[in-house]
This record gives structure tokens, sequence and C-alpha cells, in this order.
């Protein structure tokens, strides 16, 4: 449940992300067709590309794991891009200044979402479970 909850969450905040960073890098196009294709790819790919850039950082390079987030949106992005009708992104600038902007989103949007979001649904649940076993005894 906690993935279904961290995929609606992923797909959600890349949405927001890349309309951001659309908007707001000239460098960056984003057609409406390749907008679903651009955020499936992405949220695929930022899934599968963050566990093992952690992994790899972690073994090779532990003081660079910090940066895991904003090098798994770098090679999301890149990946996405690929894609025909998905996301475009020209120019140094853009490279340099996308991926930061999507991971910062990303990252504040998915913790914000999953402390307060998640937690109280969370904590709910189980003091419903707890009201529900001593409503039995």
């Amino acid at each position: 449940m906690c993935l279904l909850f961290q995929l609606f969450s992923q797909c959600v905040l890349g949405v927001v992300a890349l309309i951001v960073v659309h908007f707001v890098l000239p460098g960056v196009d984003l057609s409406f067709t390749g907008f679903f294709v651009a955020i499936g790819v992405f949220t695929l790919a930022h899934m599968i590309l963050g566990p093992f850039v952690l992994s790899v950082a972690q073994r090779y390079a532990a003081p660079l794991a910090g940066g895991v987030g904003l090098v798994a949106t770098l090679l999301a992005l890149w990946v996405a891009s690929l894609f025909p009708d998905g996301i475009q992104i020209s120019g140094v600038q853009s490279w340099i200044f996308a991926p930061i902007i999507v991971w910062v989103i990303t990252a504040l949007g998915g913790w914000i979402f999953m402390a307060f979001v998640i937690d109280r649904w969370l904590k709910r649940r189980s003091a419903e479970k707890l009201v529900r076993s001593v409503n039995q005894a």
C-alpha cells in the first residue's frame, strides 16, 4: 500500500515539477501529448534509478550519497527526453537547472506528502485498529 502511495505522490509531484520547469526554463519544451509520456517515463525511471544510484553511491562514493536524488532526477529526465514526443531539454543552462528544480519540488513535496498525509493516515488507521481490538475484547 505504501508503494502505491509513493507511486501516486511521485506522479503528482512529477506533473507539478515538469509544468514548472516547462514554464520557467526557456530550453524545456513539453507538448500536450508528450506530457503524459514524459510523466510516465520520468516517474518509472526515477523510481527504478533512485535505488540503483543510491546503491552505487554507497558502494563506491559514500560521501556523495546525499546527491543521489539529484543524480536520479537528472538520469530520469535524460531517459524521458529520449522518448519521441516527450520532454525536450536543450541548452546547458536548462540541463543544469531542470534537474535541480524538479529535484527540489519532488523532494520537498514527497517529504510533505509523507509527513502530513501518509503519517496522519497511518496513525488514524492504527488508532481504528486499536479501538476495534478493544471493542472486541
